[in-house]
């Protein structure tokens, strides 16, 4: 499927070419003859998958078996990760670097996957989209905050179809919540507990000091991208970039887009008004705690405060490195909290839920009032549950910006740019550390982990603690750009 748009002269010389051919039985006209807006029962989505291994093997394996997608074209900066897409798509032409395989193949491509480290999903989906292509992004949506908000802006300001790789908010688990919900059950909540085992990569460490040379299958100074130009170091590739700022956006980044979506969902939740946190630290040598401003924390509780339309507040708690919340009293002492490692649990005036990471297995407590209860369904299932969210992204995307398909997707980004700006407010308040004494004696003291921080989600800007604000929008390495 090509959505470039033709001429409608160019269209028509076209189609009556290939409707004479075609006059001894049916020909199915496809979509780039008839133009844009028609959609030929032969019809496939063309995707370009930025970042072909791991995460971004596994989408496109996904896109691919919907059997309505086609594998077009490949972009990786290492090739030692993309060698399972190359071989499951030899047709697909193979890129290092996306701006070039944009540029060059633009015409040929309606769709982008996006499965890169977190600081290159911005630049790569907002240069898909000045070309009107629609997009699929991995989680986190962005790195930073702005980076969000200019991606939620710019699909309505280009027109297209938008999905995040939360693939749990398709999960009938999540609807089941909502259901719950909408029906009453547990009246109104006020407190929420997202919790997680993450991360499992090293955080809360120091950047090693001496370099390491760089594998020759490697693109590195591509990879860097919008990040800062540092030196490589070994262990830092595939998986744990995630725990160094630069590049990724620890435990929240990795894990809430997954465990705060049905949240989210549920309560319908925007921006925050307000943040706190506290983070745990380690001694090293001397008793002296500490502190590395460059990577993540081992561990953290974040508390976002919303303002609900009821006038109340409610409070949502972020748990990370282990740290578990109390456990309901309804729960038995034997039953399990949310999946073991990782939860959600919704605390109301009338009751409480839970349910595990990505809503699976939602539970009314005691537990016993699961199979008991029985209520309307309120929320219509995604076809496929969690593994259909691929398919009916592919679906939207060839229905059109606008269409009914590309407006029910779970995590279209007017749904995910405010969770993922959530998600990334508690890295803000986790990192909030004062310019000024940084400046002065190259050490970093983090008043804004002491201190509510108060967020205007309209202007996004803290408007009680300045400092906080240079966590808010980043500076890309010199030659990148947001393009807006």
């Amino acid at each position: 499927m090509n959505n470039n748009k033709k001429s409608g002269s160019n269209s028509r010389r076209n189609f009556i070419k290939n409707a004479g051919a075609a006059m001894a039985g049916f020909y199915i006209v496809p979509r780039h003859v008839l133009g844009r807006g028609f959609v030929a029962p032969s019809d496939k989505l063309v995707i370009a998958g930025i970042g072909a291994g791991g995460k971004g093997e596994s989408d496109l394996w996904n896109f691919y078996k919907s059997g309505k997608a086609e594998i077009g074209f490949l972009c990786d900066v290492d090739d030692r990760q993309s060698v399972a897409s190359r071989k499951n798509y030899p047709k697909a032409k193979y890129y290092t670097d996306f701006r070039e395989m944009l540029a060059k193949e633009g015409k040929s491509i309606d769709a982008v996957s996006v499965s890169t480290p977190d600081h290159t999903h911005a630049v790569a989906a907002m240069a898909a989209m000045q070309l009107n292509k629609h997009v699929y992004v991995q989680k986190p949506l962005t790195h930073d905050i702005y980076e969000a908000r200019m991606l939620t802006q710019a699909a309505h300001r280009y027109k297209v179809v938008t999905q995040m790789g939360n693939q749990g908010s398709s999960g009938d688990g999540v609807r089941q919540l909502q259901d719950w919900y909408n029906a009453g059950i547990i009246g109104d909540v006020h407190t929420i507990y997202c919790y997680t085992d993450r991360p499992i990569w090293p955080q809360g460490v120091a950047r090693p000091t001496t370099s390491s040379p760089i594998p020759k299958e490697l693109n590195f100074d591509l990879w860097l991208g919008t990040a800062p130009q540092r030196d490589y170091f070994d262990a830092m590739l595939p998986f744990n970039w995630r725990g160094w700022w630069d590049y990724g956006t620890g435990a929240l980044g990795d894990m809430a887009c997954h465990i705060m979506a049905p949240a989210f969902a549920v309560l319908g939740l925007g921006y925050p008004v307000a943040a706190e946190c506290s983070v745990a630290t380690k001694y090293i040598q001397n008793w002296q705690k500490g502190y590395f401003p460059e990577s993540g924390p081992i561990a953290s509780h974040i508390i976002l405060t919303f303002q609900r339309p009821n006038g109340k507040e409610l409070k949502l708690h972020w748990m990370d490195g282990g740290i578990q919340p109390e456990r309901p009293a309804e729960l038995g002492p034997n039953e399990e909290m949310g999946d073991g490692g990782n939860g959600a649990i919704f605390l109301g005036s009338k009751g409480n839920m839970m349910c595990g990471t990505y809503g699976i297995n939602p539970q009314l407590l005691p537990t016993s009032r699961t199979k008991e209860t029985v209520v309307p369904q309120t929320i219509a299932r995604v076809p496929g549950g969690d593994e259909g969210h691929y398919a009916a992204w592919v679906e939207a995307a060839m229905a059109g910006y606008g269409s009914d398909k590309a407006k029910n997707l779970s995590s279209h980004f007017d749904i995910a740019g405010p969770l993922t700006e959530s998600v990334l407010m508690g890295n803000l308040a986790i990192r909030s550390y004062d310019i000024k004494k940084k400046a002065k004696n190259g050490e970093f003291d983090y008043p804004g982990r002491n201190i509510k921080l108060l967020w205007d989600g309209p202007n996004m800007k803290i408007t009680n603690f300045e400092d906080a604000n240079q966590f808010v929008k980043r500076t890309y390495r010199e030659g990148w750009s947001l393009g807006v």
